[in-house]
């Protein structure tokens, strides 16, 4: 099978795709023929050993696949051949085929294509769960996503304003943000043109924000927590726009501030039964046609260095995605 290989660190240019021996189902395992695989932040980071995650020389990146299960392991109950599947593989998803814990799959939702369904894991499970259970946000109250037209800042957005919040999207350019308006956003801010601090302050008249959804951090976190009202919470969900932001501890403590580390992949490994319980909300929103995951780049397996360099540079919006084989 092909495969896109990490043979030394480098750059998207230091990848290379090669013919690999096909994967075998080992106990509790099956084989996915993937269709798709979403190209996310963290497959910059892991091809230049720059991620908390430092798979062995060589491998495959890419986290995040949907496709049809071909063959199934001893020990696994309840999968057969021919499921429509998607799964989060931490690595190894750039590939024709891949072996994947049996206890990581989540059938495809409802009828959605696998380019969309490769890109669903991630950003929805992310954002659902953070808005929901870490933010605990309530009706009425004032969202700002930063990095808002992006894979998990768009989900963020669509969820919020279906959760009743008054959205406040923040992105990079005029058309970004108007794709943000179409996913919910009530207000937006252009950080590239305007001070978000002061033009936050002013579109809640002062009032200040309840939560925060920042997959961004640097000078954005820290502009976000100086408008942050009391009792707000902060969601910190990465760093994908700068450097890691260094928060005052006297501006948590005055203002009764919740800054909150949510990292997905964690609650998958330590909470999984509070990972399908929220993918059980998300499955019956798709089911009634309430959201409508965004692909804006589907890209063949061959052209993953252009992937990979639409993610870097953060020319896309929605989600990017790489397609495997026939897929289409």
């Amino acid at each position: 099978m092909k495969a896109v290989l990490c043979r030394e660190y480098g750059p998207p240019e230091s990848l290379t795709v090669e013919e690999v021996d096909n994967p075998t189902a080992g106990d509790g395992q099956v084989v996915v023929d993937v269709k798709a695989c979403a190209v996310n932040f963290p497959d910059v980071l892991i091809i230049q050993n720059l991620y908390q995650f430092k798979p062995p020389l060589p491998f495959s990146p890419g986290a995040e696949i949907a496709g049809v299960v071909s063959s199934v392991g001893a020990g696994v109950d309840g999968v057969t051949v021919g499921d429509r599947v998607l799964a989060s593989t931490g690595w190894g998803g750039l590939a024709e085929q891949v072996a994947v814990g049996a206890g990581s799959l989540i059938p495809v939702p409802g009828a959605m294509d696998f380019g969309a369904a490769s890109s669903f894991l991630y950003a929805y499970g992310t954002s659902h769960y953070a808005l929901k259970d870490r933010g605990r946000l309530q009706p009425g109250e004032t969202l700002v996503v930063l990095g808002a037209a992006g894979g998990v800042g768009l989900a963020a957005v669509e969820l919020g304003a279906l959760m009743g919040a008054t959205v406040i999207a923040a992105a990079s350019s005029d058309d970004k943000l108007a794709l943000c308006r179409e996913y919910g956003a009530s207000m937006t801010v252009d950080y590239a043109t305007e001070d978000l601090k002061a033009r936050i302050r002013e579109l809640t008249g002062g009032a200040g924000t309840d939560v925060v959804y920042d997959p961004v951090g640097g000078t954005a976190f820290a502009a976000s927590l100086r408008v942050a009202n009391w009792n707000a919470r902060i969601l910190i969900i990465g760093f994908a726009g700068g450097p890691v932001p260094q928060i005052p501890a006297n501006i948590l403590l005055v203002k009764n501030v919740a800054a909150m580390g949510f990292y997905f992949g964690s609650w998958r490994q330590h909470r999984p039964e509070v990972v399908a319980n929220a993918f059980s909300s998300l499955d019956a929103m798709v089911q009634a046609g309430q959201l409508k995951p965004l692909v804006s780049h589907r890209l063949p397996l061959a052209d993953f260095r252009a992937a990979l360099e639409l993610i870097q540079s953060r020319q896309s919006t929605g989600k990017v995605v790489l397609l495997t084989g026939a897929a289409y």
